[in-house]
């Protein structure tokens, strides 16, 4: 059973990473990322054998990153290469720790666990596919992985959170499906109600046309909403959750949309309208996390309308602890007032 650090996370933009070092840090392990002398992307404990000085204070050179201290030269897989003070070529042997990266979809992805991957990152789906086109979001959260994702994937929040912006109560009951996956679970709402909200005003077709929404929880880190309509139209909000510590989130929000011919011209006004909303999330988990380091962090209450939350800690506790996930193939109804 794999382990949290088992899976691929996002590190940075591809256009981040560039000619100097890059700091990061992944699960509390602190990194530094450099492109090596072929122009891929490495990343190595961040520490220097000699001193301990931090290697991403230093320079990248001849796709080598060197140590701001004294010099001494990493390879791409953390290979001591040169001791500028030594005369002869540097002992063998002696190397930080380093881990696997891929770059794709326009990230550079790192893989923190000690094992070897069982494959690439999951694609981003629609990413770059003719009809469709993308804007990504980087935001820092003050909170856990876990906390993200429920947010992320909990409907009720953004009739008060986001009032008028994205929903506002109107009191209806719908009815929904809560399915597991064999890589986590997801949600089906039907009949949701879209009026007195200036994001489906502005972005979604005619009421003639109907909406399909989903929500999906993919583990370990990484929720997708998905808003399909009878036209064709369809909107997908992927974010990728990578944990700075068990308290620190930096979450990658790539959305991807088509809506026909004014497809090019959606993104001058779901940008900022996007922006928007996830200031707004960013602002209530700072809130709640600042008050739950007030009260000792106490336990949370749940109702059979948070959908994804129980499939979301069980997954993640199964992966702390090496416990089998919930098993796919269940089905829930559950009604929900929105």
């Amino acid at each position: 059973m794999p382990s949290l650090e088992d899976y691929w996370y996002i590190a940075c933009r591809s256009p981040e990473l560039a000619d100097r070092p890059l700091a990061r840090q992944i699960l509390g392990r602190p990194l530094v990322l450099f492109r090596g002398p072929d122009g891929q992307p490495a990343a190595l404990e961040d520490r220097c054998l000699h001193r301990g000085a931090p290697l991403s204070g230093g320079v990248v050179e001849r796709g080598c990153v060197a140590c701001p201290y004294h010099g001494w030269r990493y390879g791409p897989g953390g290979e001591v290469v040169e001791i500028p003070a030594m005369a002869a070529a540097a002992p063998e042997g002696m190397k930080v720790s380093a881990c696997h990266v891929v770059e794709q979809d326009g990230f550079v992805w790192v893989f923190p666990g000690a094992g070897v991957p069982a494959g690439p990152p999951r694609r981003l789906p629609l990413l770059g596919e003719p009809g469709w086109h993308s804007f990504t979001l980087v935001t820092p959260f003050q909170t856990s992985v876990e906390a993200c994702l429920e947010n992320f994937l909990d409907c009720p929040h953004a009739t008060t959170v986001h009032r008028s912006w994205f929903r506002t109560p109107t009191a209806k009951v719908i009815r929904t499906v809560v399915r597991t996956r064999d890589d986590g679970a997801e949600a089906e709402y039907f009949d949701e109600p879209r009026e007195k909200s200036l994001v489906w005003t502005l972005l979604a077709p005619s009421s003639e046309h109907q909406m399909r929404h989903t929500d999906r929880f993919i583990a370990p880190a990484t929720s997708e909403v998905d808003y399909q309509f009878t036209n064709q139209a369809r909107y997908l909000i992927t974010s990728n959750c990578t944990p700075v510590d068990d308290r620190q989130t930096l979450v990658y929000t790539v959305i991807t949309f088509r809506f026909g011919w004014l497809t090019p011209l959606i993104r001058l006004v779901f940008e900022p309208l996007a922006r928007q909303i996830i200031r707004q999330d960013q602002e209530m988990l700072d809130r709640v996390e600042a008050n739950l380091r007030r009260f000792g962090r106490p336990r949370y209450q749940v109702i059979p309308q948070d959908l994804l939350l129980p499939h979301i800690a069980q997954w993640r506790k199964a992966l702390e602890t090496g416990a089998e996930p919930p098993p796919a193939g269940r089905e829930k109804h559950v009604d929900l007032r929105l």
